[in-house]
């Protein structure tokens, strides 16, 4: 079946949320501990608009992936700085749906007006360093056991794309 990588809506939701939650529970990908309420991923989705864009990927009306380009800071001198979320279904992983959303989201920040794209990456997350890389994205910085997960403290390191 066909792929479809299209800007989400609020219908959109709740495989988003699937998605995010699985990843707080089962891996570093994100800092979070404790699963989204549908109410909390509602509230994230407003503050996006068209500035920072959130896209889907859908398969046959499911929501198998997603990535989103998410306000840097609330003081005005990064308008133009997005931080990278991007997640795959559990499923759906390791096919190269990641590499298609990614550049995707960063034609689409682009359009937005967006010149900076930063990613903050768990340690050990090789494959998700690589997808960058192949964006164009360099290594700027480790911030050193700045998370604790799973029993263990981890390295972030940030990577950054100029647009």
């Amino acid at each position: 079946m066909e792929l479809i990588i299209r800007k989400a809506g609020t219908g959109d939701l709740p495989g988003i949320l699937d998605i995010y939650n699985e990843a707080v529970l089962n891996t570093v990908a994100t800092f979070d501990t404790v699963p989204r309420t549908l109410e909390q991923q509602t509230e994230w989705y407003g503050q996006h608009g068209d500035a920072y864009p959130i896209l889907v990927a859908e398969r046959e009306g499911r929501v198998i992936g997603w990535a989103s380009a998410n306000r840097y800071s609330d003081r005005l001198a990064y308008a133009r700085t997005a931080e990278l979320s991007l997640y795959i279904h559990a499923e759906y992983r390791g096919l190269g749906l990641g590499k298609r959303l990614l550049g995707r989201i960063l034609e689409e920040g682009k359009s937005a007006g967006l010149h900076t794209v930063l990613s903050r990456i768990a340690e050990g997350n090789d494959s998700s360093i690589h997808l960058h890389r192949v964006y164009g994205f360099d290594m700027v910085g480790t911030m050193r056991q700045v998370g604790y997960k799973f029993d263990r403290l981890l390295d972030v390191i940030i990577m950054q794309k100029l647009l």
